[in-house]
């Protein structure tokens, strides 16, 4: 079958589409004949060799759409042909890909039709929004938020089910002022500009700070985004962006601060989490999925491109030009 392959660490060059063996389902797994893949910044990460990458060759890719091909030893509940969308971990970029029955989501089930497209792009961005504010954050009514890289993917969930949950005022920050005329609709009171975002803050909120703030951009706005939280406030942290390896990165901050200032730091990673606690990351996706037909939540497509293509959508991806959801078509 035909896959782009990390053939070695590095730039998006190093992706390259190559002959590579189906892959066969062992037990408690399903393969999937794959329409899309959804594009995350995980994978580019992956690539230049951070985040516990495996060594090359290997296939990248998170999330999948499509139907299933055949079933591993044990699954039930899914059949051959069923249309899902599907967290695989690893090996999306590919024409066939596996993912365990617990991370596949039938499309068909779901009561409302849902595109396969628009399935390529849910497993990684909706539960990750979701568990941010619900599972981490435990947003409360009328409590504030702010979420940085409000034009990514996940910003764009968080910002329209964060207005869902009741929240009362939301504040997204973005890079540059077309990314905050694009992520104004997707449920943003205010999209103001990163770079005066402490200011823009203590304005609009009247000195007392925000509730929540969502960062997985690094430092140093990890620090300030603690710094702007009220009292009993939560920074929920869940990337490192601005580390090209994806390596964590430390508060410089005494610990006595989150103390003394009564505030909350916590980490989230949706890895991690289908590894240690899948039961949990699983709950979170049904419940998203049933977000996006119930609310409804929108994910904005705003580009696909063939898999022959997938070192340019990654050179897109960490351009950070892109805005919303990227997508390959196999």
């Amino acid at each position: 079958m035909k896959a782009s392959v990390i053939t070695e660490f590095g730039g998006p060059e190093v992706l390259q589409v190559r002959e590579v063996p189906i892959p066969e389902p062992g037990p408690g797994q399903v393969a999937i004949l794959v329409a899309y893949v959804g594009v995350n910044y995980a994978e580019t990460m992956a690539r230049r060799g951070g985040l516990h990458s495996g060594e090359p060759p290997f296939v990248p890719g998170l999330e999948v759409s499509g139907h299933i091909q055949s079933l591993g030893a044990g699954v039930k509940g899914l059949r051959v042909g069923q249309p899902v969308a599907a967290l695989t971990g690893s090996g999306g970029y590919a024409e066939v890909a596996l993912a365990y029955a617990a991370f596949t989501f039938p499309l068909d089930e779901a009561g409302a039709p849902i595109d396969l497209a628009t399935a390529a792009a849910f497993p990684t961005i909706v539960p990750t929004a979701y568990d941010l504010l619900v599972s981490m954050a435990r947003l409360q009514q009328g409590e504030s938020v702010l979420v940085h890289a409000a034009a990514g993917g996940v910003g764009i969930i968080a910002g329209q089910l964060a207005r869902h949950l009741g929240s009362g005022l939301i504040i997204g920050t973005v890079s540059n002022p077309r990314k905050a005329a694009y992520a104004q609709p997707f449920g943003y009171d205010h999209v103001i500009l990163r770079d005066d975002f402490l200011q823009r803050t203590r304005e609009l909120t009247g000195g007392r700070g925000v509730d929540i703030v969502l960062e997985a951009i690094g430092e140093p706005v990890r620090s300030q985004s603690l710094s702007i939280l009220a009292p009993f406030g939560r920074l929920v942290v869940f990337g490192n962006s601005n580390d090209e390896q994806g390596r964590p990165q430390s508060l410089p901050i005494n610990p006595g601060t989150a103390i003394n200032e009564n505030k909350a730091i916590m980490g989230y990673s949706l890895g991690n989490l289908s590894q240690t606690a899948p039961h949990l990351l699983a709950a979170s996706a049904r419940q998203g999925l049933n977000l996006l037909i119930q609310v409804p939540i929108k994910i904005d497509i705003t580009d696909t491109l063939p898999l022959e293509q997938a070192s340019e959508a990654h050179r897109r991806l960490e351009s950070g030009a892109t805005t919303g959801k990227l997508l390959l078509r196999v």
